[in-house]
């Protein structure tokens, strides 16, 4: 079980992360400690690319819930790219696709957010 996280910024109002492996209890607190770095940053906006991952577990929902909320009572932004279908489900069942701005799921199975 690995994970690889790449921090992208591109100015200092906006980043992109690349994230690929598996996310789980196991490498969820690398995520998480990664992604430390933008959560006291006002007005932000923060984009992870989840392409690569293959797998993703509770723990990592909790990691992106966590995010979010840290983020927005900053008046950041969280916006989530390049899930694959199986881990869109994953935020869809769990209510987290109203919440959270996703975009450009593989396969284009929700209209709203692609």
């Amino acid at each position: 079980m690995n994970i690889k996280v790449e921090i992208r910024e591109t100015d200092s109002n906006h980043a992109k992360v690349v994230v690929g492996g598996e996310i789980d209890a196991y490498t969820a607190p690398k995520l998480k400690e990664a992604l430390s770095e933008f959560v006291d940053q006002d007005n932000f906006k923060l984009q992870i690319d989840l392409a690569g991952v293959s797998y993703m577990d509770s723990t990592g929902l909790g990691v992106f819930v966590g995010l979010f909320k840290n983020l927005r009572a900053k008046k950041s932004e969280l916006e989530l790219v390049g899930l694959s279908d199986r881990i869109y489900r994953l935020f869809e069942i769990t209510g987290l696709t109203d919440i959270i701005e996703i975009k450009n799921v593989e396969g284009e199975m929700n209209g709203n957010n692609v």
